[in-house]
């Protein structure tokens, strides 16, 4: 079983394993420990990750990237809207409001959702890491961001099964840097909790998290982010200053090319990497668009300038995060900045500023995340033994109940889950009702949430269920917040009781008035996970009532299902083009390398016709190949590879046989002079009552065999079918042996059997069979 952590970035993707050794992130088919987040779709064919980054350029429109951006979230949203300018792919709304990527694949548009998108994602990282550790993978635990909704997570979900995962935990971004950072750290204070601040720039986001460390514990104690600020931000900068400065030299607007455009982006972003490192940067771009030629050069104090206002944003979640921790500025230990968007120097000075300190870099910026998630994968695993180490995270938003239009209240002003309360947690609702009704799980406010997020989560439907007629049941309803940071009834049912005693029966009754004397009263909450108390004088018997979920913009799983099979689909098409194209490539290397041989090593075996008619077959194929062949089917090439085949094969025989018939020869002689030396090596006394002559006989018969045969095939010429074949001269050898052997254990004398049997002749049964 492996133990994977898997961290989905925007721009990249990292897979982390766990072994007996350690951690280890794994390298993708290019050697490379980043895998691009990019799903390309050639005329009939997939192109995933580092493949599908590749083709890009070359076909904009149909290949798909950060589609992080879009999972779980609405068309219409103002956030989506802006992120679907920068992207050159087509989009449209569904008809229950859900994003729809168009594009055109096997002759026909098709329309995929984000959550089908990211499953091909995960499919294809899931087939690097089972190559690399040569066994089948489902359970993992993959990153999200902590900003994730509760649609978001369940689309995360949904699209690992649609890849055949099955994550044993979503975890936070910032929460797997932690334990990554807090598993290995040894220097904790033994006095106190020691408090860790995690800053992390991504490229479409930043998130930071507040960490306090004791020893074998974490507990994340906040949770701050901008949704919308991250390494491409910066990137932005860069493009629309340079893209005023080409419009005003080279009077080209590359807003209307998108071939120009991405070119432009991916030069930004490889100018914001050197501006980390040097002062000044040039940019020089060939033929960007119309025909012309563009270079600009930009100083480093010129884009922190420029990006004034980003560098600015990133202290509110830094200041939200301390402020919900309720520590003080000087309480703070340490800070760690992570993120492939955090290299910028003008970030470090910022936060140095903010924190009064100098942000550390003890961790892999790149790979922290996923190596966290491998190793909280690992504790919840069976098969590694890890360190006991406890991970308490904490709930990102607030999350509230209503039933039958009514709200539940609960000692924190009507939310059930408040943010930053500690997650995995369970409610036990106790409520009276006479009939099946209805639950909703909503955000209780909306100010925490990203711009545009509906606060709807979902509903749910509990009952059917039997109740005498007029009266109310007591009905215990238990609500979870799982290991997912997803909220759902976990179950509910009918309580029933019998009272023995007239005090047990008075204090059930006054408890009943106060909690059931309506259908719209207020339920309590019990912060424990015991359902019942079970009092002196109660028999207390349950009964399960079924429990109906409705997510609000979810799959179903009927649709997940559906989703499934058409990867299977897409994969197995995938397959078909992979395995035509090796058919196709091995075509082509036919081609090149018989016209080499046969014009060197397999001359002198082909006669002049047969070499006229191969060269003219080769270069026929060959036109082929680059013309009506360019796009056809497995079979076509693999009939075309035969039929060159049948006329090779009868000259690489040839030539194969001549150098199989030398060795062939070399091993019949060298036969026949062993025995003739076994036999000359007896004793006189032994050789006079010994058959010696009969071996020589038959080795000198060998041998003048060998002699004629051989005779007759140098009479041919090279290029003639061979008349003497190595089969031929190998069933003679084989033949000599076995008679020979025979011959020398009839009638040996005793006092010379060993010597007469050699030292290879010992081990040979006396029921041989002789040719």
């Amino acid at each position: 079983m492996g133990v994977v952590g898997f961290d989905i970035g925007n721009e990249n993707c990292v897979i982390a394993v766990v072994k007996q050794r350690g951690v280890d992130v794994l390298l993708n088919d290019e050697s490379k420990r980043e895998t691009p987040a990019v799903v390309s779709f050639s005329e009939k064919q997939r192109l995933v990750g580092s493949a599908g980054a590749a083709s890009a350029l070359m076909n904009p429109k149909s290949t798909i990237s950060q589609i992080k951006r879009l999972i779980g979230r609405k068309f219409k949203e103002v956030d989506v809207q802006n992120d679907l300018k920068l992207f050159p792919f087509e989009t449209c709304e569904s008809h229950d409001g859900v994003i729809l990527v168009r594009l055109q694949y096997l002759g026909e548009t098709h329309a995929f959702t984000p959550v089908q998108i990211l499953g091909m994602l995960f499919s294809n990282l899931k087939q690097i890491t089972e190559k690399d550790l040569n066994m089948p993978i489902s359970d993992c635990v993959i990153g999200i961001p902590s900003y994730f909704t509760d649609l978001q997570r369940r689309a995360y979900l949904d699209a690992a099964a649609i890849a055949g995962l099955k994550p044993l935990r979503l975890m936070h971004d910032c929460t797997a840097t932690a334990l990554g950072y807090g598993i290995y750290k040894i220097d904790f204070s033994n006095v106190g909790a020691t408090n860790v601040v995690f800053v992390d720039i991504g490229h479409c986001d930043t998130q930071v998290c507040v960490a306090s460390f004791e020893s074998g514990h974490m507990k994340i104690l906040s949770h701050a982010f901008d949704a919308s600020l991250g390494g491409r931000d910066f990137d932005e900068v860069l493009f629309c200053y340079f893209a005023a400065q080409f419009k005003e030299q080279y009077n080209i607007d590359v807003y209307t090319n998108i071939k120009a455009s991405i070119r432009l982006r991916a030069s930004c972003e490889k100018m914001k990497k050197v501006l980390s490192a040097n002062a000044e940067a040039p940019i020089n771009i060939e033929c960007l668009m119309d025909e012309k030629d563009v270079k600009g050069f930009i100083k480093r104090e010129e884009f922190e300038q420029l990006s004034l206002i980003l560098l600015e944003r990133i202290s509110v979640p830094c200041q939200k995060a301390l402020a919900d921790s309720g520590l003080a500025l000087d309480s703070i230990h340490s800070v760690e900045l992570v993120g492939s968007g955090s290299r910028i120097p003008a970030i470090t000075r910022m936060l140095a500023s903010f924190f009064k300190r100098e942000p550390g870099r003890t961790i892999n910026a790149s790979e922290c995340v996923a190596r966290g998630c491998a190793l909280q994968c690992a504790m919840l695993s069976p098969v590694f033994r890890v360190r006991e180490f406890e991970v308490q995270d904490s709930v990102p938003y607030s999350i509230g109940f209503s039933f039958d239009k009514g709200p539940i209240c609960t000692l924190s002003n009507g939310v059930l889950f408040p943010k930053g309360k500690p997650f995995p947690s369970v409610k036990i609702l106790s409520l009276h009702r006479s009939s099946s009704f209805h639950m909703e799980a909503f955000y209780a406010d909306q100010s925490e949430l990203p711009n545009g997020v509906s606060t709807q989560i979902s509903s749910f439907m509990i009952g059917p269920f039997p109740s005498s007629f007029g009266e109310k049941a007591k009905v215990k309803v238990r609500v979870q917040l799982n290991l997912h940071g997803i909220v759902n009834v976990q179950s509910a049912s009918l309580i029933s009781e019998s009272m023995d005693d007239s005090e047990t029966r008075r204090d059930a009754s006054s408890t009943s008035e106060v909690n059931a004397k309506s259908d719209h009263s207020p339920a309590v909450a019990n912060d424990d996970e015991v359902v019942d108390k079970a009092r002196k004088g109660k028999n207390i018997k349950r009964l399960e009532i079924p429990v109906d979920e409705s997510v609000y913009g979810g799959m179903t799983k009927t649709e997940v299902a559906d989703a499934g099979q058409k990867e299977l689909q897409l994969a197995e098409q995938d397959l078909k083009m992979e395995r035509t194209k090796d058919k196709k490539n091995a075509v082509e290397s036919y081609v090149y390398e018989m016209r080499e041989k046969i014009l060197n090593a397999y001359r002198n075996f082909a006669t002049d016709t047969e070499r006229e008619i191969i060269s003219r077959n080769l270069q026929e194929t060959e036109d082929w190949l680059y013309d009506d062949g360019d796009d056809e089917t497995e079979s076509v090439y693999s009939e075309k590879l035969e039929d060159l085949k049948k006329l090779f094969d009868p000259i690489e025989n040839r030539y194969k046989e001549e150098e199989a018939r030398a060795e062939a020869t070399r091993d019949l002689l060298k036969c026949a002079t062993d025995y003739k030396m076994v036999v000359g090596s007896l004793p006189s006394s032994v050789r006079d009552v010994f058959p010696s002559f009969q071996v020589i006989e038959e080795c000198n018969k060998a041998e003048q065999w060998l002699q004629e045969k051989t005779r007759e095939q140098d009479s041919l010429p090279k290029d003639a079918d061979p008349i003497l074949w190595s089969s031929e001269i190998k069933r003679k050898l084989e033949a000599l042996d076995a008679t020979c052997k025979y011959i020398m254990r009839s009638k040996p004398s005793p006092q010379g059997r060993d010597e007469a049997n050699g030292p290879d002749m010992r081990r040979k049964s006396d029921d041989m069979q002789v040719d």
